[in-house]
């Protein structure tokens, strides 16, 4: 129960869509979305294929929890090879598109090949269809496409897809759904926009049923009135995710200007006091209110605006009504990392992403990136068409709109921080690690970040782990190791049910172990889920392993580990991974090569994987 039970393959090169069973045991050991479609990717993905290859398989996953009353259970998931990074992706989304595919009848979509023409995947409950995209959708932005789609099947119809982004194959392209949700990270949209599919347009009406009815309810309500009551929550629903802006502003654990800096001295023009009040007296503040995902009583979206007499404005008149806000990893990457104060420029970069189907984190760190090698001189003017200042509003709204048509010096951007360094002979300032550039969080200042970013197995991420509270607390690097590796398989699991991370506001995983076993047949307790996490991610690493990286590739930027930090409570501080390296391998149970060892692999039942 819980699961539908069926996962549909769709072979864009033949245009058929056939169903088939979901395979039982993989469910059983890996859940579903994250672990469960990681385990589809491995058995048939070559993982030394280039990502943008008709042989690379992009898989939409949902999990047992998505579509049920479980506050936050619409998540879904985007699989496959990461066109910015060459490894494993697994990119996250909310909204409601997660919710329309389960009650439509499906666990999983795995689309293969390639279109000979652009396409759209139209669902209809348990009926398939490939249509034509082009001179329909085909060329036009996500916005524009989602709003197509819902006129020609109807406003009941949820929509994921990509923008001219992932069309123009940025390595870093999103795809978004609910106009401002994206599967965000490593180039997914890329994926997509190769195989000449524009969109999956589904109108899902068969709900979801769990094992126990009655005690599945019971659980839900507790689960409110923990998320009620949590102080977490309620900064979440207040001001959002931005609200980190305050702290590691204050902390000195913003990166700024490229890294150059852990201190953002206007931070505070961009943080969530910034985006509620007004810029003067008689204005409207740039926030609107807040928004929620599919069954969420949390509702850390933001709606928000830019001034109709901002020079954005003229950019794109459009952006001046109420839509997608500033989340913390747009302003710290749109903000604080390219040295710009502007509330309006950002959120206008930020729009264009949502619209276009670009992830803003690699955006704005490919930016300073650029914006570093022009005031190194490495980059003229006549290269970039315009001047790249580190602060310039002017050169981020610029910027944004050329990267994701890939035109002008944005076809440069596109490829990403690590591609555009190597290009032009300075590997070293790309701040990135396995060419997937850094969340708003700089290791020197919070060593379990870094260390969490070295190891996570899609390049750097903040939430493959949660060492937060104890970077926060302690710079101590000998205690990172353990809690990297415990929160990386909590992550593992928590992402594979179908429910938002945010819920660790006030649910633990024994809570959600609660939740599952109310669900889904089996027994499931917070013990099972552990090693389901460990497995997951385990597999990720065997995958990585199989195309190529090894433990070299665990590391981070020169930057982070020679540079002292400037500023802030860890100023003089630099990054020890080795030493935590270490002993978060021994932890791990992989040898000094980063390799799993075979007792770990057959304590996991993974050792077929390997042979």
């Amino acid at each position: 129960m819980s699961w539908q039970g069926k996962i549909l393959r769709v072979d864009l090169t033949s245009r058929t869509c056939v169903a088939e069973p979901l395979n039982k045991d993989w469910r059983d050991a890996c859940i579903g979305l994250r672990g469960l479609a990681s385990r589809y990717l491995f058995a048939e993905c070559d993982p030394r294929a280039d990502p943008l290859s008709p042989d690379v398989p992009l898989i939409f996953a949902t999990g047992p929890l998505t579509g049920t009353s479980a506050a936050t259970g619409g998540r879904y998931a985007v699989i496959t090879k990461g066109a910015l990074t060459g490894a494993i992706a697994c990119s996250n989304s909310g909204g409601y598109f997660g919710a329309a595919l389960k009650f439509a009848g499906w666990d999983m979509i795995i689309f293969t090949g390639r279109a000979e023409s652009p396409v759209y995947l139209w669902l209809d409950n348990d009926r398939a269809e490939l249509r034509p995209a082009e001179d329909f959708i085909w060329g036009k932005s996500f916005w524009e496409a989602e709003e197509a789609l819902k006129e020609r099947h109807g406003h009941d119809v949820k929509v994921a897809g990509i923008g001219r982004a992932g069309e123009n194959r940025v390595r870093f392209a999103a795809i978004m759904n609910d106009r401002d949700r994206a599967a965000g990270r490593s180039g997914v949209g890329a994926v997509m926009g190769a195989k000449a599919l524009k969109a999956i347009a589904v109108r899902g009406q068969r709900g979801v049923s769990v094992k126990d009815p009655a005690r599945f309810a019971e659980v839900v309500m507790e689960g409110h009135a923990l998320l009620a009551a949590s102080a977490s929550r309620h900064s979440l629903t207040t001001y959002g995710t931005i609200a980190m802006m305050s702290k590691t502003g204050a902390f000195g654990a913003l990166p700024t200007r490229n890294c150059r800096d852990v201190t953002f001295e206007k931070y505070e023009d961009i943080s969530e006091q910034a985006m509620r009040t007004p810029p003067a007296p008689g204005r409207r503040p740039n926030l609107v209110t807040n928004k929620a995902c599919f069954a969420c009583t949390i509702g850390c979206g933001r709606v928000a605006r830019i001034q109709p007499d901002h020079f954005t404005a003229r950019k794109g008149k459009r952006y001046t009504l109420p839509q997608g806000g500033l989340e913390y990893e747009s302003a710290y990457a749109l903000g604080a990392m390219v040295g710009v104060a502007d509330l309006d420029a950002c959120t206008y970069a930020n729009m264009v992403c949502n619209e276009e189907g670009m992830d803003p984190i690699s955006f704005g760190v490919t930016l300073a990136a650029a914006m570093e090698l022009y005031e190194l001189g490495v980059i003229s003017e006549s290269e970039t068409g315009m001047p790249l200042p580190f602060g310039s509003p002017q050169a981020l709204v610029e910027m944004v709109a050329q990267t994701a048509r890939a035109e002008g010096f944005g076809a440069e951007l596109a490829k990403g921080s690590r591609r555009l360094c190597a290009q032009h002979g300075r590997p070293e300032l790309s701040m990135s690690v396995k060419g997937q550039e850094f969340p708003g969080y700089d290791p020197r200042a919070m060593q379990g970040m870094g260390l969490a970013y070295a190891t996570s197995p899609r390049g750097a991420c903040h939430l493959r782990a949660d060492p937060y509270q104890s970077d926060f607390t302690t710079a101590d690097p000998a205690v990172k190791p353990p809690i990297v590796k415990d929160t990386q398989d909590e992550n593992a699991a928590i992402d594979s049910l179908g429910i938002c991370a945010f819920t660790t506001a006030g649910w633990d995983l024994d809570f959600m172990a609660r939740l599952m076993d109310a669900a889904c047949e089996g027994n499931w307790t917070k013990e099972r889920l552990l090693k389901a996490g460990e497995r997951i991610w385990t597999l990720e690493r065997l995958f990585n392993l199989a195309a190529g990286f090894a433990g070299r590739d665990d590391t981070l930027p020169p930057r982070s580990l020679n540079e002292p930090a400037p500023s802030g409570v860890n100023r003089g501080e630099v990054c020890h991974l080795q030493a935590m390296l270490e002993a978060y391998y021994r932890l791990r149970q992989w040898d000094d090569q980063g390799r799993p060892e075979p007792a770990l692999l057959e304590r996991l039942g993974l050792p077929a994987l390997t042979e």
